[in-house]
C-alpha cells in the first residue's frame, strides 16, 4: 500500500504545531483514487491553491575521509553526514500548465534565482521526469549561510521536491520506516550487506528521486534520508546509519570565505608528497566506511536502530539526550576527523584556533567532538548539555566568531517535522 501524503503550510509556528496531512491511497503512482472510490486515469495533478512550506535542514560531517584524486579528477569519499535542527525555510506554490515556469526568489540577494539554483535544478529535473509540466513558485527564506561546508543549497534542493509533490498531489517522498534501504545503482554490497546485518537494509529505497538528487549535487541524496547517514564515492552513495540520541551543537560561522576546489586542489598536492595513490586510498576508504558501519550500531541498543531519540530521555532541560552520548560510550568522537582540516588550516590558520575554541580540551566544558565541517568555513563542536554549549558560544563571541546553538536531528524527527502547519 502506497500513500501521497500533502501538506498545505504559510508559516514556521515553532514548537507548538501540529502537521495536518490529506491522505490518498494510491494504487499506481499515476493512479489517483478519488474520494467515491473510482481510480482516475493520468498523472495525479492536484493544485492546493495554499503554499507548502519545507523546513530545509542544514548538516554537519562526523569525520570526512577522502582518497588521492582518481584518473577522472574526482576524489572518493568515506563521511558521516548528520543533519542539524537549524533550518532555511523553503515555501513552495506549483499547479499544473501547459508548459513549465519556474519562479525563484529568497529574501538573500546573495542566492541565485534561475536555473543555477539547487532547488530550482531538482523542480525542472523532477517535472521533466514526470512529464508533467506546471507552473512553480519557490521561496527560498535564508537562516543558514550561503556557503560553508553545512549543505543548506543541497538541503534547499530537496526541500522544494518535497513542497512540489505536497503541491501536485504527486507520490510523495516521506518518512522512511525501517527497515526501507537495500541497494541502488550506486550502492556497495558489501556495506550493504553489512546494515542488513544490523537491521538497516532489506528494503527499497526511493530510486528515482536519489537518481535525480545525484544529478543536481554530490551531497543532495542524504537529505532524501536523514538523521546519520554514511556517504561514499564522492559523497552521492548514501547509506543510513543508525541514529545516536540528539546532542547539543554550536556551529561557528567565521567570516572566512573556502575554495572547495583550491582545498582539493592543496589536497592532491598533499598526496602527492606522501606517495598516496588512488588504489591505496580506496582500501582505506573501505576499512574507514565499515568502522563507521559497526561504530554507529553499536550506539544503539539492540532493536531500536533507526528509531531516532525514541527509547531515550525526552529533550528538555540541560541534556540534550542521556547521561552519555553514544559518541563517547563507543569510541567513535576519539577516531573521526575531516582531511580538509590538514590543507585548509594551512590556508587559514583562524579557522584551526577557532576549532580549539569549540573544542575546550583538558577543561569540563570540554566539546564531544570538534571539527571542521566539509570544506568549511563552518565549524562545530557537539556537547552533551547545553550549559557546555552555551559556555562554548561565549568563548566565541569573546573571539568575535558568530555562531549558533542548535542540536543534531535524527532521522524520525527530520521527517516527521519537515512539512509547517498551516495556520488555522
Amino acid at each position: 500500500m502506497a500513500f501521497s501524503f500533502r501538506a498545505c503550510a504559510q508559516r514556521d509556528l515553532g514548537q507548538k504545531r501540529t502537521i495536518i496531512l490529506r491522505v490518498f491511497r494510491l494504487r499506481d503512482p499515476y493512479k489517483l483514487q478519488g474520494r467515491a472510490g473510482e481510480v482516475q486515469d493520468g498523472l495525479a495533478l492536484q493544485w492546493t491553491g495554499m503554499p507548502t512550506t519545507v523546513r530545509s535542514h542544514a548538516k554537519i560531517n562526523l569525520g570526512l575521509y577522502i582518497g588521492a584524486p582518481r584518473p577522472d579528477g574526482f576524489h572518493e569519499l568515506a563521511t558521516a553526514y548528520q543533519t542539524l535542527e537549524l533550518h532555511d525555510l523553503v515555501i513552495v506554490t506549483a499547479r499544473p500548465a501547459p508548459t513549465t515556469s519556474i519562479r525563484l526568489t529568497s529574501n538573500d540577494h546573495r542566492v541565485p534565482t534561475d536555473n543555477r539554483n539547487t532547488a530550482w535544478k531538482m523542480v525542472s529535473l523532477a517535472l521533466e521526469d514526470l512529464d508533467a509540466p506546471a507552473q512553480v513558485g519557490i521561496h527560498i527564506e535564508k537562516r543558514l549561510p550561503v556557503q560553508g561546508g553545512l549543505g543548506a543549497g543541497s538541503a534547499n534542493a530537496i526541500a522544494a521536491m518535497i513542497g512540489l509533490e505536497a503541491e501536485l498531489g504527486l507520490p510523495a517522498t516521506t518518512a522512511p520506516i525501517p527497515p526501507v534501504f537495500s541497494r541502488h545503482a550506486a550502492s556497495n554490497p558489501d556495506l550493504d550487506d553489512l546494515l542488513i546485518d544490523i537491521g538497516l537494509g532489506g528494503g527499497n529505497w526511493p530510486v528515482r528521486q536519489l537518481q535525480l538528487a545525484e544529478k543536481v549535487g554530490s551531497d543532495v541524496p542524504l537529505f532524501l534520508v536523514g538523521g546519520a547517514v554514511l556517504g561514499r564515492d564522492h559523497g552521492q552513495s548514501v547509506f543510513p546509519l543508525p541514529d545516536f540520541e540528539p546532542v547539543w551543537c554550536v556551529v561557528a560561522l567565521p567570516p572566512v570565505g573556502v575554495s572547495t576546489p583550491q582545498a582539493f586542489r592543496d589536497w592532491d598536492a598533499l598526496c602527492a608528497t606522501e606517495g598516496l595513490t588512488a588504489d591505496a586510498s580506496e582500501d582505506r576508504l573501505e576499512q574507514l566506511s565499515r568502522a563507521y558501519v559497526s561504530a554507529f550500531a553499536g550506539a544503539i541498543p539492540q532493536g531500536q536502530h533507526g528509531s531516532g531519540s525514541s527509547g531515550v530521555p525526552v529533550l528538555d532541560g540541560d541534556l540534550a539526550g542521556p547521561q552519555e552520548s553514544a559518541l563517547v560510550r563507543t569510541g567513535i568522537s576519539s577516531w573521526i576527523q575531516n582531511d580538509f582540516e590538514r590543507v585548509v588550516f594551512l590556508q587559514h590558520p583562524s579557522l584551526a584556533e577557532i576549532k580549539r575554541l569549540l573544542a575546550a580540551s583538558g577543561t569540563p566544558e570540554a566539546a564531544l567532538h570538534a571539527s571542521l565541517s566539509g570544506s568549511g568555513s563552518a565549524l562545530f563542536g557537539l556537547y552533551l548539555a547545553q550549559r557546555d554549549a552555551l559556555a562554548a558560544q561565549e568563548r566565541l563571541t569573546v573571539a568575535g566568531v558568530e555562531s549558533k546553538i542548535t542540536r543534531t536531528l535524527p532521522r524520525s524527527e527530520y521527517w516527521a517535522n519537515m512539512l509547517v502547519q498551516q495556520e488555522g
